[in-house]
């Protein structure tokens, strides 16, 4: 354990590390870029959204079923490379986050609500794997924030008390039920706001 208490850091990625990779923001566009009705793909969107993050189905069915049901003038391959093409990285952000992992002060995992094909594609396409030693997220484990589950699953696996543990995301809401557990928690606004409060922590590289 570091000097600070701190032995483990949790991250969020959409809204933290990188964009978010399937939010109302990344549809918006994606509706618009491919001229479709928002009212009708978002009344599909939210009874398949639960499933389709905890990976219960694939990102091919979803689209088959919020997008797909009827012939569209674009192939599911091009909308699908539209969706990837959404995420970007934060890359100060990022740069903290393997200031971190490489001190090798701290275990780093992240809890993330994901699809299994754009969190697949996130970790690859943005080197998370050099950063993190675990993954707790929703399309692997079956549960999604805010529920208190995959915090607790989170604290199960990694083994650590949660007053070791620092939890970073972008929503209050999900920063709650990991405060009610125990553990110390950060709203994330910006980077350097960031690396602040960590030091506050006594979190540094």
């Amino acid at each position: 354990m570091s000097l600070s208490g701190i032995s483990a850091i949790f991250w969020d990625v959409g809204g933290v590390l990188l964009s978010n990779a399937w939010d109302h923001e990344e549809r918006r566009q994606a509706l618009q870029q491919f001229a479709l009705d928002e009212v009708e793909f978002e009344s599909r969107h939210e009874m398949l959204v639960s499933s389709f993050e905890r990976g219960k189905i694939s990102l091919q069915e979803y689209l088959e079923r919020t997008i797909f049901y009827r012939p569209r003038s674009f192939t599911l391959e091009a909308f699908e490379q539209y969706m990837y093409s959404l995420s970007q990285a934060d890359p100060q952000t990022l740069q903290l986050a393997r200031e971190l992992s490489k001190s090798c002060k701290y275990l780093m995992s992240t809890i993330n609500n994901e699809s299994k094909e754009l969190n697949l594609f996130r970790i690859q396409t943005f080197g998370l794997r050099e950063i993190f030693n675990l993954f707790v997220s929703s399309c692997f484990v079956g549960l999604r924030k805010p529920e208190e589950g995959i915090y607790r699953l989170a604290l199960e696996i990694t083994q650590r008390p949660p007053e070791e543990c620092c939890f970073i995301d972008d929503r209050p809401l999900n920063l709650d039920s990991a405060s009610r557990l125990g553990m110390h928690v950060i709203r994330m606004e910006n980077a350097e706001q960031l690396r602040q409060e960590l030091q506050k922590l006594g979190v540094v590289a």
